[in-house]
């Protein structure tokens, strides 16, 4: 069974946008996974398709209703869909690539994508959905988000990438940066290929590729370096 992924949103034109290209693209074509756009004010019931109100308690800007939100989210996911409900929120749990592998593993995801100020908590919580943030900052929408979360995701579905060796030493797979790479010509603007990549020794290229990883990651991430050393 193909992965499924349903994105609720008040942009669907977006998509399938640059998932729809390259290795992501292909992998849509091969059947591998599959996705949907659904338009959120489709489930308006005014005239104006209005589905956003000004927030209780005042404030600036405009939040996405409950009503409307959950009668799409009943619309894609029915009672009996197993897929995770994903709200992209910069309030949410930092996306990690443990998150996006549990993701792959599953039968796909419903993902709903924020604009204006927010959503209404009532319907996070009567929905069950789980919000999500790809890094500490602020988007217009989730739409983009919602595009970052899926090709982490899609890249490590069987089929999509290739040879599963194609990503088991990339970057977080095992709680490290990836190593340096470096390819022909030898000589680049005098600056050389390390020796030790084009001595044909496999066992001091690993060891080699390991110490690269490790001083990496303790220089530019010393919060991954931390949790990589107090492993059990």
């Amino acid at each position: 069974m193909s992965f499924r992924a349903s994105v609720i949103t008040l942009f669907p034109d977006l998509f399938p946008g640059p998932l729809g290209a390259s290795v992501i693209g292909r992998g849509m074509e091969k059947g591998a996974w599959s996705l949907e756009a659904h338009f959120l004010r489709d489930y308006a019931s005014d005239k104006h398709r209005t589905v956003d109100d000004t927030p209780s308690g005042g404030g600036a800007g405009m939040v996405l209703r409950p009503d409307i939100l959950a009668a799409a989210l009943d619309d894609v996911a029915p009672a009996d869909d197993r897929r995770p409900k994903i709200l992209m929120s910069p309030r949410g749990k930092p996306l990690t690539q443990a998150r996006v592998r549990a993701l792959a593993e599953g039968p796909g995801a419903v993902i709903v994508c924020g604009r204006f100020e927010g959503i209404d908590q009532r319907v996070i919580e009567a929905r069950n959905l789980e919000e999500v943030s790809i890094g500490d900052y602020v988007l217009a929408g989730g739409e983009v988000a919602a595009m970052v979360l899926l090709e982490a995701v899609v890249r490590l579905l069987p089929g999509v990438l290739g040879a599963a060796e194609s990503h088991a030493d990339e970057s977080f797979e095992n709680g490290l940066l990836e190593y340096p790479q470096y390819t022909r010509p030898q000589i680049f603007e005098g600056r050389e290929i390390p020796e030790i990549l084009t001595s044909g020794d496999h066992g001091r290229i690993e060891r080699w590729r390991r110490e690269q990883s490790e001083a990496l990651t303790r220089q530019t991430r010393p919060d991954l370096w931390a949790r990589y050393t107090q492993k059990p």
